[in-house]
């Protein structure tokens, strides 16, 4: 019998929803339907009764309930017993999305391995959905992703860098006063697109201009973006962290443009309720370290 098909069962009874359900799940609604259908087939037995969008239990629904909740109880305690095992061989998974893999990462992780010498740390890279899940699924401990949120997950802002306008050694908006939108959406552009909400901000501005912009590269890699900038090719939007050696070398120069005066990217911290307590607050402790360190600089 499909473990997923009795997982997904015993969350819809759980939160009274098939939508809810899939929510947690991280599928779809047609998914968690088809795999509740799935366990009728494989029990010979129909286990809701349906009218529209409300559902009830039938007698055999609510007679194979507490079997399905001490199957997934059961399945519950050999994984908390084996994350044990892991925790008396000191190992540490942490997922992260791979801007904070290349930025923010090898800030973290020299001060943790002084806090917890005899830990070893592994690091998983992937989007922040697939971080999510992980999490979820007790394949990762923490997580530091952009802004989600899971009813079974606490996640707790972990730093802020602010994007800013780069542009080249050279480039006439240094010497500059101000430097509107409109003088920004003349000049070819490298746009770096990172799907959070303050870049949904910044195509907002844009189309508010009168003339579209001039986007020359349209790029999903940071790395990418910033190299292409280097190549005086165009100028890009960019999250501070990732540009401070650039910055530091006099090859690449933040502009101030008033009305993005605000934007950030977020990076949260995550990890699942009441679980990994003292590695969760130590991430914390240095994050604050670090951001005051650099609002310093």
């Amino acid at each position: 019998m499909n473990l997923d098909h009795i997982e997904a069962f015993v969350y819809v009874i759980h939160f009274n929803s098939f939508n809810k359900a899939a929510d947690a799940l991280f599928l779809s609604q047609p998914s968690v339907s088809a795999r509740i259908q799935a366990l009728e087939r494989e029990l010979d037995a129909k286990l809701f009764e349906r009218e529209g969008r409300h559902f009830t239990l039938t007698e055999k629904g609510k007679q194979f309930l507490p079997y399905a909740q001490q199957i997934l109880q059961a399945m519950k305690k050999g994984k908390q017993q084996l994350q044990q095992m892991r925790a008396e061989l000191h190992e540490l998974r942490i997922g992260c999305t791979v801007s904070v893999s290349n930025y923010i990462v090898p800030e973290i992780l020299p001060l943790l391995k002084l806090r917890y010498p005899n830990v070893q740390i592994k690091l998983i890279t992937a989007s922040s959905e697939a971080i999510m899940e992980k999490l979820v699924n007790k394949e990762i401990e923490l997580g530091l992703v952009r802004n989600l949120t899971h009813p079974h997950v606490d996640s707790v802002k972990f730093c802020e860098d602010p994007i800013r306008l780069f542009v080249h050694e050279g480039h006439p908006f240094i010497g500059m006063k101000e430097v509107t939108m409109e003088d920004v959406g003349s000049q070819p552009l490298v746009f770096f697109e990172c799907g959070s909400l303050d870049w949904m901000k910044i195509h907002r501005l844009f189309d508010a201009l009168d003339q579209p912009p001039n986007i020359e590269f349209h790029v999903d890699n940071l790395e990418t973006a910033k190299k292409l900038v280097l190549k005086q090719v165009g100028i890009s939007f960019l999250p501070s962290l990732s540009v401070a050696k650039e910055r530091e070398e006099g090859r690449l120069f933040p502009i101030d443009v008033p009305s993005l005066a605000s934007l950030s990217l977020r990076t949260n911290l995550i990890a699942l309720k009441g679980e990994c307590t003292e590695f969760y607050s130590a991430v914390l402790d240095i994050g604050r370290t670090i951001q005051a360190e650099s609002a310093l600089r």
